[in-house]
């Protein structure tokens, strides 16, 4: 929040004349602002008895860990997509469309070339997960790095948005009378990375809701 903020310089005045904490969500409350940003902004004082406010340490943001995060969360969209890919090959080779014509080989390069990108992609990002899990332990206001909630609501928006076109595909298939073993099976795999993405991430960022809180 800027210094500037009208907001964050009521709360700094209110809380340095010793203004009670309930009476100034009140009083905000009452002039219309909404709780989450009263929260937030009192969230940025200390609770510590003292003659004046003590800030609270604020997330900083740095170029390496903006770094991390994007190869992470590159990393887990690489591994997402080859999964189905790999997925959608072996399905395509138990249950075959007649009109395609691909043979053995294109089975085989289909399957090399998704499993070389999750053997590259996917120990990458569990590394890089593992490693980020660990800096957050050390350093909880990690949890708040602006770049880290972009991402996640990026990855939680590509899942939703995934999710729905499975769902409709799934209609659209039922209402034309297309439900192959096949469709159905991709249906599912497509629901299944996407729907395990974004409960994995929408549970983190609950997580950081519930620490924030308390």
């Amino acid at each position: 929040m800027a210094a500037d903020d009208p907001l964050d310089d009521f709360v700094k005045t209110a809380l340095e004349r010793g203004v009670p904490r309930p009476q100034i969500e009140d009083a905000l409350a009452r002039a219309g602002w909404r709780a989450d940003v009263v929260q937030k902004a009192l969230g940025a004082w200390s609770d510590v008895p003292f003659a004046v406010p003590v800030p609270r340490p604020r997330a900083y943001l740095s170029a390496r860990e903006a770094f991390l995060y994007l190869v992470l969360f590159t990393a887990l969209y690489i591994s997402a997509f080859n999964l189905g890919s790999l997925l959608f090959a072996f399905i395509e080779r138990a249950f075959p469309d007649p009109a395609n014509r691909e043979g053995l080989e294109a089975f085989r390069n289909a399957v090399r070339w998704s499993v070389a990108n999750l053997v590259v992609a996917f120990p990458l990002y569990l590394v890089l997960a593992a490693s980020m899990q660990r800096a957050v332990a050390r350093d909880p206001l990690r949890r708040g790095s602006r770049v880290r909630k972009w991402l996640t609501y990026l990855t939680l928006f590509l899942g939703a948005g995934i999710l729905i076109g499975d769902v409709i595909a799934l209609v659209h298939g039922v209402l034309k009378g297309d439900l192959t073993t096949r469709f159905v099976l991709k249906v599912l795999v497509v629901g299944g990375i996407a729907g395990t993405v974004f409960g994995w991430y929408l549970a983190d960022l609950r997580k950081d809701e519930r620490e924030a809180g308390e």
